[in-house]
């Protein structure tokens, strides 16, 4: 098994997907800026892609500047793609990643259409709607049904631990957007300090966890 623990989800399991949520990395020091800490974290994350299946598939991450850009991604693109807080995709040799230490990470599955997303929407991406910006992008680009499209929030900072609750927003803009499958792992990166890096309670000099998605 690698070395850096990490989590799948039941409502992602059945679907043709690889999946996974990166955790904290016991004993790695990373109380250093983002660059040298993803530095750090690189072999353990890429250990992660190859043990769910994805070690071949061509790696493509976003540059997350708390917007609410979103693009469409093939195994042609460079990474990170610039100005981009969410990555989609119907190219079945691509793995999506999202880098988060107490913003949500949402995955979005349309098995139908076999189109998968991966966004990044933390308290600023989700004031501007990143995750609706998303799910339209796929029904436009990729033709998927609403009612099709499987959304997975996953482990981020929560009250009483930060004084925002947008995973709330999160969801409710998956509902409003016509989402019937909408799953919430309900975990809070901040109350859990031997878990998940945390952002706020780390005070910015912290490592990140990695969610993954790629087509099976």
């Amino acid at each position: 098994m690698p070395a850096c623990p990490f989590e799948t989800f039941p409502a992602l399991s059945p679907l043709p997907v690889l999946h996974a949520f990166t955790g904290r990395v016991p004993g790695l020091d990373v109380k250093i800026d983002r660059a040298a800490a993803l530095d750090r974290l690189a072999d353990h994350h890429g250990e992660i892609r190859a043990h769910i299946g994805a070690g071949a598939h061509r790696f493509i991450t976003a540059e997350q500047v708390h917007g609410a850009s979103i693009c469409t991604v093939t195994a042609a693109d460079s990474a990170p793609v610039a100005g981009a807080d969410a990555i989609i995709t119907d190219d079945p040799t691509v793995c999506l990643g999202i880098y988060v230490a107490d913003c949500g990470p949402v995955w979005l599955v349309d098995p139908v259409r076999r189109a998968i997303g991966c966004i990044h929407s933390g308290r600023k991406g989700t004031d501007l709607g990143i995750v609706s910006a998303a799910i339209e992008a796929m029904v436009k680009n990729f033709h998927c049904a609403r009612e099709d499209i499987t959304a997975q929030l996953g482990p981020c900072i929560r009250p009483p631990n930060y004084e925002v609750d947008f995973a709330a927003g999160i969801l409710r803009q998956c509902r409003e957007a016509g989402l019937v499958s909408v799953h919430d792992c309900g975990r809070c990166t901040a109350a859990e300090a031997d878990r998940y890096y945390s952002y706020r309670r780390e005070k910015g000099q912290t490592g990140r966890m990695l969610a993954l998605l790629a087509l099976r």
